[in-house]
Formats: structure tokens, C-alpha cells, sequence
């Protein structure tokens, strides 16, 4: 039931649970020492009270001969009862006026045992023959007699009566008091709860990640805060990425469909107006269409990779691949597309946790930036190098700018110098990717030993 209540409610139910349960148990005990407090202060009473009364002048038999048959003294009637009783039983009471009777007190086991020797004094309670609650001192006086003194606890009852209702009264306005101060508590402390809450729905009516709340504190509700900051500005920043792939995609995409409209009509227009294009030219369009398409299906290949949702970074993968399987594997297709590029292979194990044809594509990347770059067509010479996990490619072009190096990883991105040359601006971006879910590093930097780039890419992994 109460997990249907607000968290107001829970809180200041809650903190008027924990308060009753305080004053109850600070209430019962104060009761429990007051009653035992008073009980301790009438066994005083009764031992220096009847103390008269046990030993007069007359010794023992005097004691008896004044309690059996005669009348309380006027000081004590309604006040103090002697009994004398003997081990066998046997009970006489002192006899009170009509007007105010002292009724005899059944004789218990206690002050059999006291009258018999077998105790000295003994404290009880009992109820005496009119019904009143009575608090009973019993002692011994002689061989086998003892006189006990009691005395009605109607006084300590009333008193405790008192007190019990008291409390209870005093506890209910405690109670209630903290359930109030609970609930005022609960609407301070959940104060930044509720502009949260606030910020959360209004993200989510109008979508406007700029929404920031403003932090104060350490507290759990301010790191909660900062949660939520770090959330939409995360948010913010995908959107941002999306939509910026989104229209770099747009612009790659809009080149080759320009030319593949444009040799489409072309060729259209030659089978409507009659007039046949020359075969060499004809050949000429169709490679050319041919070329845009394999262009269009690489393109839109790489955006489907990168459109893929993202592992966590440095999450294992769920497979182990053989780095130096991949790396021969791209090195035999980075020939076929190459043919006359001459490149220098010098490899040795090495195990990552990865996917295969994750890696071999982000291989294949590299090598085709690296033959792009390389030197003139025919005459591109690349180094690939595996050793203790990281792999260098090296080529002997013109190398790259120190200007470029921190956008060579961004989507669509190219230098000044290759937006002439074929390629989409994806394959670096591909190999950043792949390298990251790996828990790699990779990263291109001027050869420092002549002309070229050499391309690192480190792998977490083992040589067996």
C-alpha cells in the first residue's frame, strides 16, 4: 500500500514510524523505572514503618498479643495491615474500627517459608480479601512466626495511572509533530527532485537538449543533477553527430548521383533522338556509370557500418581473432586492387579480442589510404609491420600535414590535397571505430626518416 503513496508521504510516514517507536520505547521505559522507583520507595516504607510494630518492649510474644485481636492504631487504619502467621498457615490480622475495616491478606507460600525459618523477609505483592492491590513485607519474629506488614498500592497505581496516560498524550503530540516536520523536511529535501522532474519532462515534451539544471552542493540530488546534465549533453552531442552525418552523407552522396543522372540522360537522350553515341564513348559512359555505382555501394557500405550502434569502449568482444590472419588477408586484397604496388610484409602473431572481418576491413582501410598516397599509380610502396601488437603501415608518399593530423579520424573529412581523389572520407573514421571497441589506439604521424606517413595501431593482446 504505501509503495502507491508520493515520496512525501513515504518519507513522512516513515519519519513518524521511527519517532513513535522512540517515544514508545522511551515512554514504556520511563513508566517501567517510575513504578519501580515507587515500589522500592514502599518496601522502604514498609521495612522502617512496621519496624515499630515488630519489636515492642514486650519482645515477640508481646508483638502478637498486640496485632491478634486489637484494634489498629488510629495512625495507621486504612494505611498498614499486621498479619502474624505461623508456618503452618495459621493467620491472625489486627482488627480494625467499623468505619474503616482493614481486610486480612491471604497468607502465600513466601510467608509460610519466611515463618518457617526459611527466608528472613520477603517482599510480594498480593490482593487483599476486599479486592485491593496490597504490597506485602513479611518477616520473621520468632521459631515459627512471622508478621507481615502491607499496605495498599491504590496511591502508586493512581499515580502511574496518571503517568501512563500522560505519555500517551505526550507521545501522540510528539508523533504528530514529527510526522508534520517530516513532511515539511521531505518537500525542502525534495525540492531539487522536483526541478529535475521538471527539466526531465520538459525535455521530453519539446526535445530541447539545452535544458541545464544548476548545481549547488555535493550531495546525492547534485551528483543526481550532474547525471542529468552529462545525459542531455551527451544526448545533445549525438544529435549533433547524427545530424552532421546525416548532411555530409547528403553532400558525398549528391556527387555521384549527379554524375550517374547525368550519364543516364546522355544515354537516354542518344536512344530517343536516333542519334547513336560512338561506341568509344559509349564504353567510355558505361565504365564511367559502372564506377559512380561501385562508388555509391562502398559509400553507402561505410555509413551502414558506422550507423551500427557503438560498443561500450574497452568492452571485450565476445571472439578472439588472429591480428596477423586479418592483416594477410587485407594485404592479399590491397594487391588485387593494386596490382603494380609493391608491399613489404614482416609480421608475427598476434591474438586481440575482436571481430575478424571488423579488423581485416579497418586493415584494408589503412592499406588503401596508404596506396592512395603512396606515390605515383604503379609505382606505391608500402611497409606493413606487426610486432607485439602494433601493427605500423608505412608508405613513402608526400606525407601529411602536421595541420591535418587531428581531423585524419573524422567522418568525411579529407585534406586539401585528396578531394580530387576517389574515396568517401570514411575509411579512417571506420579504423578509429574499429580500433576503439577493440580497446586500441591508432593514430598517423609524419615519417621522421624520410618522406611518408607511417599509421600505428596498437591492439590489447597476446602472441598465443
Amino acid at each position: 500500500m504505501h509503495r502507491h503513496l508520493p515520496l512525501r508521504a513515504r518519507l513522512a510516514l516513515l519519519t513518524a514510524l521511527a519517532v513513535a517507536l522512540a517515544v514508545a520505547a522511551a515512554a514504556v521505559t520511563c513508566w517501567v523505572l517510575t513504578r519501580n522507583q515507587l515500589r522500592e520507595q514502599m518496601d522502604r516504607t514498609l521495612a522502617t514503618t512496621g519496624t515499630p510494630f515488630l519489636n515492642p518492649r514486650g519482645g515477640p510474644s508481646s508483638t502478637i498479643a498486640d496485632i491478634c485481636g486489637r484494634p489498629a492504631p488510629p495512625f495507621q487504619r486504612g494505611l498498614l495491615t499486621y498479619q502474624v502467621i505461623r508456618a503452618d498457615g495459621w493467620s491472625c490480622t489486627q482488627l480494625g474500627t467499623s468505619t474503616d475495616p482493614v481486610a486480612p491478606v491471604p497468607v502465600s507460600d513466601d510467608d509460610k517459608a519466611v515463618a518457617a525459618g526459611g527466608k528472613e523477609v520477603t517482599f510480594h505483592d498480593a490482593t487483599a480479601k476486599d479486592g485491593r492491590h496490597v504490597r506485602v513485607m513479611t518477616q520473621r519474629v520468632s521459631r515459627d512466626t512471622a508478621v507481615s506488614v502491607s499496605r495498599p498500592l491504590g496511591e502508586i497505581e493512581s499515580s502511574l495511572d496518571s503517568l501512563a496516560m500522560w505519555l500517551v498524550v505526550v507521545s501522540a503530540i510528539g508523533i504528530v509533530g514529527a510526522a508534520t516536520l517530516g513532511l515539511l523536511v521531505a518537500r525542502a529535501a525534495l525540492r531539487p527532485v522536483d526541478r529535475l522532474t521538471e527539466a526531465a519532462e520538459h525535455v521530453a515534451r519539446t526535445e530541447d537538449l539545452d535544458t541545464v539544471i544548476p548545481i549547488a552542493g555535493k550531495d546525492e540530488i547534485a551528483r543526481l543533477g550532474r547525471s542529468f546534465n552529462a545525459m542531455t549533453a551527451s544526448l545533445k552531442a549525438s544529435r549533433l553527430r547524427q545530424q552532421r552525418l546525416i548532411a555530409d552523407a547528403g553532400h558525398e552522396l549528391r556527387t555521384p548521383l549527379t554524375s550517374l543522372r547525368t550519364n543516364t540522360d546522355l544515354l537516354l537522350r542518344s536512344e530517343q533522338t536516333g542519334r547513336p553515341i560512338p561506341t568509344a564513348d559509349k564504353e567510355r559512359l558505361l565504365h564511367n556509370v559502372k564506377a559512380q555505382l561501385v562508388e555509391l555501394s562502398d559509400l553507402v557500405g561505410d555509413l551502414l557500418l558506422l550507423a551500427r550502434p557503438e560498443q561500450v569502449p574497452n568492452a571485450p568482444p565476445t571472439s578472439t581473432a588472429a591480428l596477423h590472419t586479418a592483416i594477410e588477408r587485407a594485404v592479399g586484397r590491397a594487391r588485387l586492387r593494386a596490382p603494380d604496388a609493391r608491399i613489404e610484409v614482416d609480421i608475427s602473431p598476434w591474438f586481440v579480442r575482436g571481430e575478424p572481418a571488423s579488423l581485416e576491413r579497418a586493415v584494408v582501410n589503412l592499406l588503401d589510404n596508404a596506396l592512395k598516397f603512396g606515390g605515383a599509380e604503379g609505382e606505391a610502396s608500402v611497409e606493413v609491420r606487426l610486432e607485439d601488437g602494433e601493427l605500423t603501415v608505412r608508405d613513402h608518399g608526400p606525407g601529411i600535414a602536421e595541420a591535418d593530423v587531428p581531423y585524419v579520424f573524422e567522418r568525411f573529412w579529407r585534406a586539401p590535397a585528396a578531394r580530387g581523389l576517389p574515396g568517401s572520407g570514411l575509411g579512417l573514421a571506420i579504423v578509429a571505430r574499429t580500433t576503439a571497441e577493440a580497446g586500441g589506439t591508432v593514430a598517423l604521424e609524419p615519417a621522421e626518416d624520410g618522406p611518408g606517413t607511417i599509421a600505428r595501431l596498437r591492439l590489447p593482446g597476446t602472441s598465443s
